[in-house]
């Protein structure tokens, strides 16, 4: 069995770990659609994607347009099928080398601050997201 470090040098987040990160996050909501991914949201709006056979998903995140720009052609990452194609800043970690763990967790933390705002003030205040 693999320990724990090593996992995260090797960034394969487990669905488990992936849900209970999102879960984590402030006024999150949660739905399995799209033929059995994992979606999670923030006001209503998608921020990160697990989907994928086995234990190990691959995992889907909105970007900045510099994230994306350095992000879009590293080992293990691109731009997210679908969602990229359409002009959207989004990115899937896919397969191996990809991000270490933390930095997905990161990545997922900083898509559920993109998406959360775009969301009204009134909708920020309401889920306690406050405003900056």
């Amino acid at each position: 069995m693999r320990s724990a470090v090593t996992r995260a040098r090797n960034g394969k987040m487990t669905y488990r770990e992936f849900n209970a990160f999102c879960r984590s996050l402030t006024a999150t909501t949660y739905v399995v659609q799209w033929g059995g991914s994992h979606v999670w949201k923030v006001g209503g709006k998608v921020f990160a994607i697990a989907s994928g056979e086995g234990d190990r998903p691959s995992i889907t995140f909105k970007v900045s347009d510099i994230a994306y720009e350095m992000l879009k052609d590293q080992p293990g990452l691109r731009p997210a099928p679908y969602l990229a194609s359409r002009g959207m800043k989004w990115i899937q970690h896919f397969a191996k080398p990809g991000l270490s763990d933390a930095s997905l967790r990161d990545y997922i933390r900083q898509s559920h601050f993109i998406v959360s705002q775009g969301l009204s003030k009134k909708r920020r205040i309401e889920l306690g997201l406050g405003v900056p």
